[in-house]
């Protein structure tokens, strides 16, 4: 079983016959609602690849699109935090805009270790433009006001 974040895959149906492909299953807990549905969603493996043939377990229709969008790109808003320069505090609280590709969370980490922003900042600023050519912006999640910290 391979495991990623909160996630497992499986292959089963190892023996092939000519009508049916490999299947793949994955198997998340669903986060868009407090329900916490243990979600089953099947793959046919193949050289195309394609979207889920089938999601189980969910109690409502997020769940079913939570379950076919983390089986064919999973995404995540990234959180973190970047110094400030001349504020009444230290560290500004920042945020991706919008869900990234999980494969571009380091990258975008990458785009801002080291950074350092001038204050003053308002809630919304963005500061790094479309962080790791993912077309989201890291935007600032507090004010910051001039002072001395």
């Amino acid at each position: 079983m391979e495991t990623s974040l909160g996630s497992s895959t499986q292959t089963a149906g190892q023996e092939q016959t000519a009508s049916q492909e490999p299947r793949r299953e994955h198997r998340f807990i669903c986060i868009g609602c407090p329900m916490g549905c243990e979600l089953l969603v099947v793959t046919e493996v193949s050289e195309e690849g394609g979207p889920p043939s089938a999601v189980s377990g969910n109690a409502c229709k997020i769940g079913e699109r939570y379950g076919r969008e983390e089986a064919t790109n999973p995404t995540r808003v990234m959180t973190s935090s970047v110094r400030v320069l001349g504020g009444d505090m230290k560290m500004l609280s920042v945020k991706t805009a919008r869900p990234i590709p999980k494969g571009k969370i380091w990258d975008c980490a990458e785009a801002m270790r080291g950074l350092s922003v001038n204050a003053p900042v308002k809630i919304g600023d963005i500061i790094i433009k479309n962080a790791a050519s993912t077309g989201v912006d890291i935007i600032a999640t507090r004010n910051i006001a001039r002072g001395s910290a």
